[in-house]
């Protein structure tokens, strides 16, 4: 049912510390990770799409198996009906007949397998690899740690701006697309958990996160605006984003611009003393 493909990692310059407190991280995928498809699979999938979609529903061994063609290279992937229509995008198409109805094959050619891959995850299982896990002691999310020597990467190539994205960002921007909202609400928590991003990584995110979320968005836009901020010491230090900048074609610049003016402006009122109405400072 799932395919990947793992590209090689893009050389990158400044990166984020972890004393910058966004959690654990890693870098562009590779075989070397840990997840290649054999092993990721065996470890955390079903064995067939039937199998997954019994746990979920005893009724979707019934279901009709839909066939996927996936992103540039045409990657095959299959899911029963009732479990891809519980994405209201996938539900249109299908009840829609915007398909063929002998074949059932739907043509996704500008998604990435990586990512529709965890799609496919979380609509079978409620969460994608890494999961969240809710930490009782601490009463804190954390991202689930690998049993082995691996780890999981946080970022993937992507052909569309042939260049790496975190993974989360993708993914939610994908959420968007279907309309999982719970998926969005996942993808950010875990994405806020992530450290060590290399700040040309953090500034091609959000620029793609621009792109690709409605004006209205104001949880994963928010988000990069407050990254940034915390991390101006690394930012203003930065050649890439001193190109970003002068390149422009986003709206995130001037909500940046904004949001600093914001923050400046709290800090002044803070720090500005109270006078009585004699005119006299405390």
């Amino acid at each position: 049912m799932f395919s990947r493909r793992f590209e090689p990692p893009q050389s990158q310059s400044k990166s984020f510390s972890k004393s910058q407190k966004l959690g654990r991280s890693s870098s562009s995928f590779s075989k070397e990770a840990g997840v290649s498809k054999r092993r990721h699979e065996s470890r955390r999938r079903p064995s067939t799409a039937t199998n997954a979609a019994a746990a979920l529903d005893p009724q979707a061994e019934i279901s009709a198996i839909v066939t996927l063609v996936v992103g540039q290279e045409q990657r095959i992937f299959a899911a029963h009906e009732n479990v891809l229509c519980m994405s209201p995008f996938f539900q249109s198409v299908l009840h829609n007949q915007m398909l063929d109805s002998q074949s059932k094959k739907i043509s996704l050619p500008d998604e990435e397998p990586e990512i529709f891959s965890s799609i496919l995850e979380y609509l079978y299982k409620g969460d994608y690899y890494p999961r969240l896990l809710h930490n009782k002691k601490r009463n804190s999310w954390e991202i689930e740690q690998p049993s082995d020597d691996g780890r999981a990467e946080t970022t993937i190539y992507h052909h569309g701006i042939d260049g790496d994205l975190l993974k989360d960002t993708v993914i939610y921007c994908a959420a968007e697309k279907y309309g999982l909202e719970e998926l969005k609400r996942v993808a950010l928590r875990k994405q806020g958990l992530q450290s060590g991003i290399q700040a040309s990584t953090i500034l091609a995110s959000a620029r793609y996160a621009y792109a690709n979320t409605p004006d209205t968005d104001s949880k994963l836009r928010a988000h990069y605006l407050a990254l940034i901020i915390r991390s101006r010491s690394t930012f203003k230090r930065s050649g890439t984003m001193q190109l970003e900048m002068f390149n422009g074609g986003t709206q995130l610049f001037f909500d940046l611009f904004v949001a600093l003016s914001n923050h400046v402006d709290d800090i002044s009122s803070a720090a500005t003393p109270r006078t009585p109405r004699s005119g006299r400072p405390f």
